[in-house]
């Protein structure tokens, strides 16, 4: 490792080498990966109603959704760290193998039942694939470098959440729900065999100490009980219910004895040391409150532009458009500025600020507010994510040594995956009772006695009275969400601040020299062309 302290010592601004031609195809196929992954959510959501129309089973429509993230999120600190002791390449084509089965059979399913459980395979399939992608990359090129490929994550996150619902729409309508996962098997055909032909990785040697299966079965057990903690509390389970109450329990048991076991694991499935980084700590902290907070502005930006602007449920994907374009703009430039300087501690805090802003402009939202400024808030929202999203997890791969990669990013994705969870469950449920408190004082509880979201063609039903009465329900709801989200947001903005300027690795001509002799981590050697 004393090549790669000597990077980031040496670490200077300077003119970059092109990357080599075979190392933007391994990009691309990874890219092809991560869209696979990212669009099965967006496509399926829309083709739900379809689904349950024909297999039954409305009570259990939930579980479609929560099989695959619960296996997602457990499954995917597992992967990573498979990847780091016997080899990334292979861990990531069975990855993909078994998130295109899980595929063709979810497509195949016969009831509520078998489609929930095929779900489930689909989502260890789907664990692997971003930590893989992640990982990968951080393995194929220098944390310096890895800059000028954030503006390709950002757009395939954007096209996958623009284009996910208007495809789901139309495969629905035209060629039926089942082709709403088959449609996964030629773009995982195309990543399948573009990694195979062109993703060369130096050969790791076979490590001879035991998988963790204990601390894998306790933070399996952990991170269930916490992700149905989120999904039941207020919805299916009152917050202070047994159930949910046995579910704290039972995770905080679990995490308590994996947090011991790993102290003592010959090859621990999450190194506890990675932690001792408090780059890597703050930016865990830092990418969990992204995700508290994207995943609830994606959820419930297009229900307000639906349900107090208006606008059609079938463009859903299109009003996230100035967030999303917005994102993809900023993302490319911090990358494109880190990958020039060195420099990146200045965007996490102006990132969260940013979003803190964004927040708080979405928070003052009524039922007079026009199109274009609720867009022109969303732009401010998708600044402060461009300036976040990629650069939590290039910091936290530069903070950890090369053998923990998979680790480090597992680790990364798997806390704003929480994240995500956890935004969703508590904005969601304060969303919720804002909703059926204002409703009951304007005397319509009625309608929102099952749910506080109606669509669109619900809504038009309505008596003006009654439909009035929502949407300012509705807006009053959102403010209380991002509300909160801001408040959010403040933590990360108070946590950047701690961010300490560590060079990142792969500085320049020279020190990429030196890695190359040092670190095997020359991308001449790790991405050859065929």
């Amino acid at each position: 490792m004393a090549g790669i302290a000597k990077d980031q010592k040496e670490a200077t601004a300077g003119d970059e080498p092109p990357q080599p031609r075979s190392v933007r195809v391994v990009i691309l196929a990874l890219m092809i990966a991560m869209l696979l992954a990212m669009l099965d959510n967006m496509i399926v959501g829309t083709a739900m109603p379809t689904i349950v129309g024909e297999l039954g089973g409305l009570e259990h429509l939930s579980w479609v959704v929560t099989a695959y993230t619960l296996a997602t999120a457990a499954s995917t600190p597992i992967w990573g760290k498979l990847g780091d002791m016997y080899g990334r390449k292979g861990t990531f084509l069975t990855s993909i193998v078994i998130f295109l089965i899980g595929s063709v059979l979810s497509g195949m399913a016969q009831d509520m039942g078998q489609l929930i459980g095929f779900r489930a395979i689909q989502g260890l399939g789907a664990g692997g694939l971003m930590v893989g992608v992640m990982a990968i990359i951080g393995d194929l090129v220098p944390p310096r470098e890895r800059g000028k490929y954030q503006g390709m994550m950002a757009a395939v996150m954007a096209v996958a959440m623009i284009g996910g619902p208007l495809a789901g729409g139309t495969i629905t309508d035209h060629l039926g729900w089942r082709w709403s996962f088959y449609i996964n098997l030629p773009l995982g055909a195309v990543a399948l065999a573009m990694v195979t032909a062109v993703l060369h990785l130096p050969k790791k040697e076979r490590t001879k100490a035991r998988i963790d299966y204990l601390g894998a079965a306790l933070l399996t057990v952990g991170i269930t009980s916490i992700v149905l903690v989120t999904t039941w509390g207020g919805t299916e389970y009152a917050w202070d219910s047994a159930v949910i109450m046995e579910l704290i329990a039972i995770g905080v048991a679990a995490l308590t004895g994996f947090f011991f076991v790993e102290t003592k694991a010959a090859e621990p499935i999450m190194p506890l040391h990675i932690f001792r980084s408090r780059n890597f700590t703050l930016m865990s902290v830092i990418g969990f409150l992204a995700g508290f907070v994207m995943f609830g502005a994606v959820l419930f930006l297009p229900l307000f532009q639906q349900s107090v602007q208006g606008a059609s449920a079938t463009n859903s994907g299109l009003l996230l458009l100035p967030m999303l374009l917005s994102m993809l703009v900023v993302s490319m430039f911090a990358g494109r500025v880190t990958t020039s300087t060195g420099k990146y501690r200045l965007f996490p805090i102006i990132g969260a600020a940013l979003m803190t802003a964004g927040l708080f402009l979405l928070s003052t939202m009524d039922t007079e507010t026009s199109r274009l400024t609720s867009g022109l808030f969303m732009a401010v929202l998708g600044a402060g994510m461009g300036f976040l999203m990629q650069i939590t997890m290039l910091v936290a791969q530069n903070s950890v040594e090369l053998k923990d990669m998979g680790v480090a990013s597992s680790g990364a994705t798997l806390f704003r995956t929480l994240g995500s969870s956890f935004g969703v469950a508590i904005m969601g449920a304060l969303f919720t009772g804002r909703v059926q408190d204002e409703m009951a004082a304007r005397g319509g509880a009625g309608i929102t006695q099952r749910s506080a979201q109606l669509d669109a063609a619900s809504l038009a039903k309505l008596p003006d009275p009654v439909r009035e009465a929502y949407e300012f329900a509705v807006a009053s709801g959102t403010h209380a969400a991002f509300l909160l989200g801001a408040a959010v947001a403040v933590i990360g903005f108070v946590a950047a601040f701690f961010v300490k300027e560590v060079p990142l690795r792969g500085a320049g001509p020279k020190e990429a020299a030196a890695d190359d002799e040092s670190a095997g981590q020359s991308v001449d050697k790790v991405a050859e062309t065929v």
